[in-house]
């Protein structure tokens, strides 16, 4: 069974994936890595060299083609993936285990001032204006990130008591 994880950077999609992928003896796939894998840059050159409209297209083309391979697999999506173009059907298609993991805006400014560079959207926003962008950008994607069919509201739990609720939902 597939199981996505969805959510705004820096919500812990990875690192919850990861966690669950080794407790369920399933493969892990970092949607971004994927892409990276695919096109031979990073996802912040990629934005540099190509542009976003080059990324989004070609991110909407290799979420089809992955969600059409794997059967059985633990996917973290870029945090944007859900919101362009598709996308959020071809995920919404693919399984029945889509979950969110909510954060607030505070908890994202908190863990996403640490990691800027690394950060394409960003990295070159303002520490006293990230909030600002962050809550902006939640507004937008939630309509996105809400469709998933399950929600997962995150507090100060550590990755491993996420991963446990969520395949609590996906048993």
């Amino acid at each position: 069974m597939v199981q996505i994880l969805i959510g705004y950077m820096g919500s812990g999609k990875s690192t919850v994936g990861k966690i669950m992928a080794k407790e369920q003896s399933l493969p892990f796939i970092d949607f971004d890595n994927y892409i990276e894998d695919k096109e031979g840059l990073s996802i912040p050159e990629l934005f540099k060299t190509k542009g976003e409209i080059y990324f989004r297209k070609k991110e909407a083309a290799y979420l089809v083609e992955l969600l059409s391979e794997e059967t059985n697999a633990i996917i973290s999506l870029g945090g944007g993936t859900p919101c362009f173009g598709n996308n959020i059907n071809v995920i919404l298609e693919a399984t029945k285990n889509v979950f969110y993991l909510k954060l607030s805006v505070d908890k994202l400014v908190e863990r996403l001032q640490k990691e800027k560079v690394q950060r394409p959207l960003i990295k070159d926003i303002a520490n006293e204006a990230l909030s600002e962008f962050i809550r902006k950008h939640l507004f937008e994607r939630n309509f996105y990130y809400l469709q998933a069919h399950h929600i997962i509201a995150v507090g100060n739990e550590s990755p491993s008591e996420i991963a446990n609720k969520i395949m609590e939902k996906s048993a």
